[in-house]
This record gives structure tokens, C-alpha cells and sequence, in this order.
């Protein structure tokens, strides 16, 4: 008689891209009694070995090493016990799998660029209305309601005049990452990362970035299942967004989708759209379309791996392909003529430049 027993410390496993993951399987069973367990796993879990050998009553040890992020399984798990040198085989036993969790590792991203509209009651970007902050903004006559300690006394003795000083406000904002899943491209056997592995770790890192600062991250799926996450603040809600993207996945083939919904209908008018697309659908370009005739600032991010190769199937997939990228060039062009600037993700620093464009564009609005 045998009982096993997967010790996990729960219905799932959390672990971070590079850690080890550890599970335990208790075996027990009368007599001079031999078990194997053979745990099955994901290949993106990357077990250390497939079979153990243990003497009952003993505790089997599972590790592996977490290589990619995602919801991975665990198990089955097969445990064999044999009595009497092999002679006797007792029926075996299959536990069931349990799910590991890996989250995404976010790389490093930093940007300087302001944020549009920020509208937030306290942060670190600077509004564009005048009010109690402290980046002097210039100096104003004294009107009802200022206080005496702004006057600026070398402006007052100049002219004779009472002058405050001028400050802009510190806001926080809000930013709504959209994750386009509606195709998916590349991977390991194109030798380059994937579309979707790109798209998580980018959200990963901006998400992370500006929740630092204090913004309020949306984190919106543009596809079949239209998940969402709501905003919140601190670490303790960065690592719900890691878990949350780490369950992502692509739209499986064959599978339709509504393309002409608006994707952040009801988010506040001056959020930050940054939406990460390959631009491989057409509906996700009627969907950055749609934004921009809705006046959002909007700001599209290429994830369409630089490498990237189509599958040669015949002697025209060069024709085919130099003329889908063509294709591709153009609507990234009619795209940017609609006012949705476009830019491919590079990491640290790569929208910078994009980002200062959007907020000028949305103080000219106003």
C-alpha cells in the first residue's frame, strides 16, 4: 500500500523567471517496498531530473528552475512500487498536476519624458494649471486668495505692485496599458523572442516604472477575453500586475473577434493609452484609429520582433514576405498621418522622444 502526496504550500506555486521551484512528494508503504516517482513538468520549468528512487517512508524532493513566465503545470506525477526485487508491482499511482505561476522579469525602464494630462491629486509630473506646488513657474500679480508668503518681494519693490510667485502642481497620472493578443509570432525556434514575450515584458517594465512615481498602471487585454486589471498603488499591487500578465495568453487560431469596441471605454478621457501592438491584425490598427479619432493621448509600441522571418513554404515566400512588409510600412504610415505615433520598444529610454511629442500635442488641445 502506498499513499503519496504533493507538498506544495498551496493551490499554486509563485515564482520570479531564474528561481528554483520546489515541490515534495511524502511516500509511504508497508514493507520492504521500493518507489520511483517520475514528475512530468513544462519545459519551461526545466526539472533537474525525471525519476527518483526513495525507500518508504521518505519525502521526494522535485526542483527545476523557472526559464519563462507564464502559468505552467507541474505534475502529473507517477509513482511506481515494486516489493520483493521487482517481483512484485503494485498498481500505480498518478497525482495530479498542480500549476506554477512564474512571474514576468521586468527589464530596466526609465523615462524622463512628462506624461499628458496628468490629473491626480499628488505625484511627481507637473501639471500645466498654475497652483500650490514647488516648480516655480514665474511670477503674477497678488490676487484674493494668495498667500503673503509667496509675495516675491524683489518683483514688489521693483514695480510698486504686490507679485506672488507662480508655481505648477505636482500630479500623478494615469496609464493604460493595452496588450494586443490577437496574434502571435516568433518565439524560440525563429531564434528570436516573441511577439508576445516582448508585449509582457515591455508592460512589465512600464508598469513598474510609473508605478514607482505613484500613477494609477491600467492593464487591459485587446482580444478574445478582454481582461483588465484595475489600477492601484504600491508594491504590493505592482506584484498583481506581474501576476496578471503572467497569465496572458495569445488568441488561439480560429478564433474570432470583435475588432470595431472601443477597447478602454469608460477609463478616465485623460488617461495614457500605450498600447502594445505587432500590428499584425487589422483590427489592431482600426483599434489605434478609433482612439485617435476619440482624442485620447495614445501612443502605439511595436512589438514585432526586428528579426523576425516568415516560414519559407515555397519559392515566392521571399515575394510574399518583402510585400507583407510593405504592406505593414504603409499602415504604420497612415497610422502616424492619423496622429498615433508609432514606435518600436527598445527599452530603457525608447519613448522618450514619443511621449514628449504626446504631451505637447495635448497641451496645444488645450
Amino acid at each position: 500500500m502506498c499513499s503519496s502526496e504533493v507538498c506544495t504550500g498551496g493551490s499554486a506555486l509563485d515564482a520570479v523567471e531564474g528561481d528554483a521551484v520546489e515541490a515534495a512528494v511524502a511516500v509511504e508503504a508497508g514493507g520492504a517496498t521500493l518507489c520511483v516517482v517520475s514528475p512530468t513538468a513544462s519545459p519551461a520549468l526545466d526539472l533537474a531530473a525525471g525519476h527518483h528512487v526513495a525507500v518508504p517512508p521518505d519525502t521526494v524532493e522535485i526542483t527545476g528552475t523557472a526559464r519563462r513566465w507564464g502559468v505552467h503545470p507541474l505534475g502529473p506525477v507517477r509513482v511506481r512500487v515494486v516489493a520483493c526485487d521487482g517481483l512484485l508491482a503494485f498498481p500505480p499511482l498518478t497525482l495530479p498536476a498542480t500549476g506554477v505561476r512564474v512571474l514576468p522579469l521586468a527589464g530596466p525602464f526609465t523615462s524622463r519624458a512628462p506624461v499628458p494630462r496628468p490629473g491626480g491629486m499628488s505625484g511627481v509630473h507637473r501639471s500645466h494649471r498654475f497652483g500650490e506646488g514647488g516648480e516655480l513657474a514665474g511670477v503674477r500679480p497678488y490676487g484674493p486668495g494668495d498667500r503673503p508668503r509667496r509675495i516675491d518681494w524683489r518683483t514688489t519693490l521693483r514695480t510698486g505692485e504686490p507679485y506672488v510667485g507662480a508655481t505648477l502642481p505636482e500630479r500623478d497620472a494615469e496609464i493604460v496599458l493595452l496588450l494586443d493578443v490577437l496574434q502571435e509570432a516568433g518565439g524560440e525556434e525563429h531564434g528570436v523572442p516573441s511577439v508576445l514575450d516582448t508585449a509582457v515584458r515591455a508592460a512589465a517594465a512600464i508598469a513598474e516604472h510609473h508605478v514607482r512615481q505613484g500613477d494609477r498602471v491600467w492593464l487591459m487585454e485587446f482580444g478574445p477575453w478582454m481582461r483588465r486589471l484595475r489600477p492601484g498603488t504600491g508594491r504590493r499591487h505592482h506584484l498583481a500586475q506581474l501576476a496578471w500578465l503572467a497569465e496572458t495568453r495569445p488568441m488561439p487560431e480560429g478564433r474570432e473577434t470583435s475588432g470595431d469596441r472601443l477597447p478602454v471605454a469608460g477609463l478616465p478621457p485623460n488617461a495614457l493609452v500605450v498600447m502594445l501592438t505587432p500590428l499584425l491584425d487589422p483590427r489592431s490598427a482600426a483599434a489605434l484609429a478609433a482612439l485617435a479619432r476619440a482624442r485620447r493621448p495614445l501612443v502605439a509600441v511595436d512589438t514585432l520582433p526586428p528579426g523576425l522571418r516568415r516560414r519559407a513554404t515555397g519559392e515566392w515566400s521571399d515575394i510574399a514576405e518583402r510585400l507583407w512588409r510593405l504592406e505593414r510600412e504603409n499602415t504604420v504610415g497612415r497610422l502616424r498621418e492619423a496622429g498615433v505615433p508609432v514606435e518600436a520598444w527598445h527599452g530603457a529610454g525608447s519613448l522618450d522622444a514619443v511621449l514628449r511629442d504626446v504631451a505637447r500635442i495635448a497641451a496645444a488641445r488645450r
